[in-house]
């Protein structure tokens, strides 16, 4: 078993600046609260500095941060002390706009298996290979999930929800 690799607290910080914002977005997806969300944005950045992984890339880094964050909200989720607040109360985090509260409420409430996928494609703007790496899914998984997701924010919003494209146009 290899040594964590020691960064220094400016390393840490320069980490924790470039993706705290983005991973508490992911993380709030699925918390739907903001102290479920700060502690599972914690205890990404503790595994972090606990475990060392070098990176080869920033966009390595990224991925990491993702797939880790995704993985403590899904365990914490998994808790029976689980409770969840009402997503209206906190949208401001992302807009005062009501088109695109009324989109990310929808979102939210997405079964776990689209919501980071949606996240990353439309928000972060990932395509479908780089997401498939970053979540070590195949790709015609992601763009299942995608097209899945698309059809039920359709139902959901009464034909209100526009995609990029149609479902043949998914960037590969």
């Amino acid at each position: 078993m290899s040594k964590p690799l020691l960064r220094t607290d400016k390393d840490l910080t320069e980490i924790y600046n470039r993706h705290s914002k983005m991973l508490y977005r992911i993380c709030f997806a699925y918390m739907k609260n903001a102290a479920d969300t700060e502690d599972a944005v914690q205890e990404t950045f503790f595994r972090l500095i606990r475990k060392g992984p070098a990176f080869k890339s920033s966009e390595h880094e990224k991925a990491w941060l993702i797939r880790t964050a995704e993985n403590i909200c899904k365990n914490m989720l998994k808790h029976w002390w689980r409770k969840r607040e009402d997503l209206e109360a906190h949208m401001e985090l992302y807009t005062e706009d009501k088109d695109t509260v009324d989109i990310l409420s929808a979102i939210f409430n997405l079964p776990d298996k689209y919501k980071t996928v949606v996240y990353l494609y439309y928000f972060e703007g990932y395509n479908n290979a780089e997401i498939a790496e970053i979540l070590k899914k195949p790709s015609s998984t992601i763009r299942n999930h995608l097209r899945e997701a698309r059809l039920l924010l359709r139902d959901r919003l009464d034909d209100s929800f526009e995609t990029k494209g149609d479902d043949q146009n998914v960037k590969q």
